[in-house]
């Protein structure tokens, strides 16, 4: 096979800015698409409005579009399988993917294919191919990008082609740390609308918040998420879960009133269990508050989980750092959903493997 010719990392660059700019027309004229997004995700009609105008990366510096052109690495074509849980993942899927490659074919999520098709159109790259269905075993050359479950990715890899280069985007959540010396209204005022933003469903989304000190000091801080959820439902209503949401949900409601407490509210429940290791709360707007006395403790706490911690807030980042697993994105609170277009969203390794005979 011949190799194919290297690009100049300003044509890659330039790539990616012509998409960025389709990205910021989709969201100008974004009340044409809002609709079906809504139906197809399940948010409300305010939170899709907030993915819009807060979470989709159209702003970006110089040194982030260098980051990620250089994180893309190189291949002759890329095909992305996207998944549905963040109905804006695919400007960031899609960059990496146009900067790596000359020709780029999506496969979007059948479940909420909606940004995926406005940003090829848009865009009219015509370098960016849209597909209903990606045979993956006929895939000879190039690599493939596969964003969901863990079970796909590696059901995935059983099907491609000796020499394809597959690289996986797997599950993965978000927690938060609270220093001792927090302002505790304002760390939960600063939480909620990370806890808020795709109703939870996103891989960076806290679902657990570990709050340095004692049990008590947990407790106001469980109240106070409560309270500022409370205020933010007001303008951004939690949207329409699935059968499977509400029912784990449930069982999770259950766990945490037996041992423990909960804030209940019509969009959201926040628990708290005293003297407890976190227990992982669901999508959904549910969140797990827990006491850790010293920093050796919230470090052990997050040990079980930390394969899968993609990003951590706190109100003290640089602090919370040095807890937080080293592949962690470390924001402070309120920006734990705004990551910069700097490369992969999750900085665990992507776990490229060429697939073998």
């Amino acid at each position: 096979m011949t190799p194919h010719t290297r690009r100049s990392a300003a044509d890659r660059t330039d790539a990616v800015r012509a998409l960025l700019e389709a990205a910021r027309t989709v969201v100008r004229h974004r009340s044409r698409w809002a609709d079906a997004i809504a139906r197809t995700t399940g948010l409300s009609r305010e939170g899709v409005e907030l993915g819009f105008t807060r979470h989709l990366e159209t702003d970006v510096t110089e040194a982030e579009l260098d980051a990620l052109v250089a994180a893309a690495g190189d291949a002759s074509v890329v095909h992305v399988v996207l998944s549905a849980n963040v109905f804006t993942a695919p400007l960031r899927a899609i960059a990496l993917a146009r900067a790596a490659a000359p020709l780029v074919v999506v496969r979007p999520s059948r479940r909420d294919p909606v940004l995926a098709r406005a940003l090829a159109e848009v865009s009219r790259d015509p370098a960016i191919t849209i597909v209903d269905e990606l045979d993956v075993a006929a895939i000879s050359t190039g690599e493939i990008h596969v964003y969901g479950r863990d079970e796909t990715i590696a059901l995935l890899r059983t099907r491609a082609r000796a020499g394809v280069v597959v690289r996986g985007h797997g599950a993965g959540m978000g927690v938060a740390i609270v220093s001792p010396s927090a302002d505790l209204a304002l760390a939960a005022e600063a939480l909620a609308s990370d806890v808020v933003a795709f109703d939870q469903r996103g891989c960076l989304s806290p679902r657990i918040v570990i709050a340095v000190g004692d049990d008590p000091r947990a407790a106001e801080l469980s109240r106070a998420l409560h309270e500022a959820l409370l205020a933010i439902a007001e303008r951004v209503p939690r949207g329409v879960l699935t059968p499977d949401e509400r029912a784990e949900g449930a069982r999770w409601v259950d766990a945490v009133t037996f041992a423990g407490f909960a804030f209940r509210a019509a969009d959201h429940v926040v628990g708290f269990v005293p003297r407890v290791a976190p227990i992982v709360a669901p999508t959904g707007r549910h969140v797990h508050v827990c006491a850790a006395s010293t920093e050796s403790a919230a470090r052990a706490y997050l040990a079980p989980f930390a394969r899968w911690i993609v990003a951590v807030g706190s109100d003290d980042p640089e602090w919370a750092s040095d807890l937080a697993p080293p592949h962690a994105r470390v924001s402070a609170l309120g920006a734990m959903q705004r990551p910069p277009l700097d490369g992969p969203v999750d900085r665990r390794s992507p776990s490229p493997s060429r697939a073998s005979l």
